[in-house]
Formats: structure tokens, sequence, C-alpha cells
């Protein structure tokens, strides 16, 4: 066990936050496969589906997702930093024994120097009630970052590393995570296809037509190998970084469900040479022994709640260089928080 929980941990952390980066390929997956969806009351295989023919096949490439698109909604014109003026947020009370995992994915390559951490997502695992909240955050939400001029929340790691992307979570957001675990992208579809793909539950359908044709997903169970799951997390061609960070979470419960249920120990030897590779943290086998019974009491995910930092948080702004980003609504924001904290 004390070998398993914390492998099952990187591996929940890993298996999201790759999944909006530019695509890259990785040799042990076939280009060739046609995506095929299953209908909603499909039951998990580890099975890889055969090619449907009239189904478009999406073959992944290195080209960069776009960028976010300009807000339309802008509001009163700010001369510096409209939140210069915020006092710090101060911490948020929290159960005893409870820790913070930040998840971050890193669109950084190797051999190559700055990078931002795209996906950010903040496990809250209880120890006293075996519980697991996840909140996302949205990469363009603009903050204060202690010791540096205020940007987006996605450069705070690159600017000053762990101690500064912690020191912008507690004075922005009430917070001050525990851990941090980072992957760079080009591990995601590999570590899916391993596990014999993922049973994802769509709650609302996305479709949109892609360079090599329509890509569809419908609501309900879909089971995704390794490709489709990084397109249906990190795509926002026809939605949104608000709805992206749903579909993530979508995934990263899929996942946990996979590591649960199914043969995870006959998986370690395999899935943890992808994690060794690919994987930084400061998490230590000390730092996870005390959340093993929580791992040992999960048979389910319904132990686990969903946050977000959403449109009702955030209002879209124009920095004075015109970058589109979103500005914290600082009650609306700790409103969420003290939830997701499990705050007394």
């Amino acid at each position: 066990m004390r070998i398993k929980l914390p492998f099952i941990l990187l591996a929940i952390i890993s298996l999201i936050s790759a999944c909006n980066f530019p695509m890259a390929p990785v040799a042990a997956v076939s280009m060739n496969q046609d995506f095929l969806f299953n209908p909603a009351d499909a039951t998990a295989t580890a099975t890889p589906f055969q090619p449907l023919p009239p189904t478009a096949t999406y073959f992944p490439t290195a080209t960069p997702v776009p960028p976010t698109a300009v807000p339309t909604q802008q509001i009163g014109s700010f001369s510096s930093n409209p939140n210069s003026s915020f006092s710090p947020a101060g911490l948020i009370p929290q159960p005893k024994g409870q820790v913070n995992i930040l998840l971050l994915g890193s669109d950084q390559r190797l051999g190559r120097g700055g990078f931002r951490t795209d996906t950010i997502l903040l496990f809250t695992i209880n120890p006293a009630d075996n519980s697991v909240n996840i909140t996302s955050f949205p990469r363009d939400l603009y903050v204060n970052i202690p010791g540096y001029s205020p940007s987006r929340i996605n450069t705070a790691l690159a600017r000053g590393g762990f101690e500064t992307l912690a020191s912008t979570f507690e004075y922005n957001l009430g917070v001050r995570p525990d851990y941090y675990v980072m992957i760079n992208f080009w591990s995601f579809v590999e570590v899916v296809d391993s596990l014999g793909g993922i049973d994802v539950y769509a709650s609302q359908p996305l479709s949109e037509y892609t360079a090599r044709g329509w890509f569809t997903i419908p609501a309900g169970v879909n089971h995704m190998d390794g490709d489709t799951a990084l397109y249906y997390s990190r795509s926002r061609k026809s939605t949104s970084d608000f709805d992206r960070n749903r579909r993530q979470q979508e995934v990263v419960v899929a996942m946990i469900d996979k590591l649960i249920n199914l043969y995870t120990i006959a998986k370690i030897p395999e899935l943890y040479k992808i994690y060794a590779d690919n994987v930084t943290t400061n998490i230590k086998l000390n730092d996870i022994i005390p959340l093993i019974p929580v791992a040992a009491r999960i048979k389910n995910t319904n132990k686990i709640q969903n946050y977000y930092i959403g449109r009702g948080q955030v209002t879209s702004w124009r920095t004075p260089g015109g970058g589109a980003v979103l500005l914290p609504k600082r009650e609306a924001v700790m409103s969420v928080m003290r939830q997701a904290l499990n705050s007394p």
C-alpha cells in the first residue's frame, strides 16, 4: 500500500494535468485510429474499439491551441492593476489534518526555458471524512503575484517557483497549498492508453469541426482512448475555458474511478516509469503516508465534490497592455473557496 497510494495520487494528478496543452505524437500510440464513442449505457472495457469508417479521424499535431478569445465584456478603464488595492485575502480556516495539493499542467518542452501552468487544479483531501474536493482555476485569472508585477495566475510558478505560486494562492485565494505536482503534456496519451482507456461521463455534448473533420462526443458515458481524452479535455475551440475546466474534471473523475476499480497493481510497473520520467513534485513518501486511510476508504467517486472559479466569480477585463484577462470578484471567489476548503 505504501507504494501503491503515492503512485495512484501521482496517476490521478498527471492524467489530468497534461490535458489542455498542445499535443505531440507519442510513439506508443497509433495515429491512425478513428474516434469511436460508446452510447450512454456503455460499460467499461479495456479492449480498444475497432475503427468506425464514417467517423472522422483526428490527428494530433504539435500546433499550439489558439490563444483565448478576447472577452467581449470590458469594465472601466484602469491606469494600473485594479487589484492593487486588495489587501491579502487571509487564510481560510480548514479542518485539522486536511491536505491541499496543486495539480499543474505545464506547456514546458524539454530543453526550453519559459513555461506556463495552463492547467491548475487544487485537490483538497480531508482524512476526517475521507472526502476529496477538486477546484478548477482559469488560467487567465489576473492576480497579485507577491514580489512580482500582477499577471495571470498561470505565470506565477515560472516566475518564482512553487513558493511564489503558493504565496500567490495565499494572497488571492485564502489557501497556501501544501504540495504540488507538475507534469508536461507528452505522457498523457500514453498513460490513458496503458489503462485501456477511461469511461468519461460527459454532462454536455461536444461537437466541433477540426482540420480533420468533425469531433463529436455525445452526452452520457463515453469510452475514450488517450487521444480522444486529450482532445476532449483541452479543446476550447467552440466553447470556453470555463467549459474546458468542467471537462477536465470529468476526465479526472473517470481516471480516479478507473484507478480505484481496475487492476491498478498490475499496471504499476508500466505506469510508474511514465510518471518517474515526467512528473515534478515536492511530495515525498512520508508526506503521503497520512493519506493512506483516505485512499483505502474511497471505493467510488461519490465522495468527490467539484468546485470552479467560473463566470460568476470573475469579470472580463483588458490590461493596459491589451491582454484579455479575468478579474476575480473577491467575495464571490472567497465564497467558493470556503466551500471547497470545508471551512467550518
